[in-house]
């Protein structure tokens, strides 16, 4: 059995999934205000392999959110997977954040864009078709009333930036899943899988999360 273990922190939801053959049998996960992912992250795991009564060598690859996102949720959830495929000798599986957000979106027409809180009025996005097909690159973008007015298709936002953004997405073709809110690792399962098929690996002592921005550090004034 092919079991691979689904890690995504690249936002407020600290979520972990063991998959089996492409499908979520457990996940666990958590969004709180204040990230907990460094208190989180490795309960979580230690308990999905309890519950599913295997261990962890009965896992054949570890599959991490790559961002964009949080660059302290995106290095605690990089760091734990690097760490058990180094320990496991397994390989590490890369999937997109924004993507993942985007998979939880069950629409039939227009278009899917997932947006992922980057302070302030700017978001990382990424559009994708019904199918999750990706329409548009990730990138980060600081969003206007112009920013998708090329597109006359409905348009259905997903992702933690719905209350910014309805101020000035006013659009009759823009409509927000507002129950849609931050990726979860149980939709990564399906996507880890088909990497894992295709050998669709990343080098495990050069990856780096895509953090799309480089880190801002500010001095105290004190």
């Amino acid at each position: 059995m092919s079991y691979i273990l689904n890690i995504e922190t690249a936002t407020k939801n600290c979520s972990v999934a063991l998959a089996k053959e492409g499908k979520t049998i457990i996940c666990k996960e958590i969004a709180e205000e204040g990230y907990s992912h460094a208190e989180r992250l490795h309960v979580f795991i230690e308990e999905i392999i309890q519950e599913a009564d295997i261990s962890f060598k009965n896992l054949v690859a570890i599959a991490v959110s790559q961002g964009p996102g949080s660059y302290t949720g995106l290095r605690i959830g990089v760091s734990a997977a690097k760490g058990l495929c180094y320990a496991l000798d397994i390989p590490l599986i890369a999937i997109d954040t924004l993507q993942v957000l985007a998979m939880q979106a069950n629409v039939s027409n227009g278009l899917i864009v997932p947006m992922i809180d980057a302070r302030r009025m700017e978001v990382y996005s990424a559009i994708f078709s019904p199918s999750f097909a990706k329409v548009r690159e990730v990138q980060a973008e600081i969003i206007t009333e112009n920013s998708f007015e090329n597109f006359r298709e409905t348009l259905h936002f997903v992702g933690d930036c719905a209350e910014k953004c309805k101020t000035v997405l006013t659009n009759d073709n823009y409509l927000f899943l507002d129950d849609i809110k931050y990726p979860s690792a149980k939709e990564m399962s399906k996507l880890s899988f088909e990497k894992f098929e295709a050998n669709d690996f990343e080098d495990l002592a050069y990856f780096e999360p895509n953090y799309l921005k480089e880190f801002m550090t500010t001095v105290s004034k004190k």
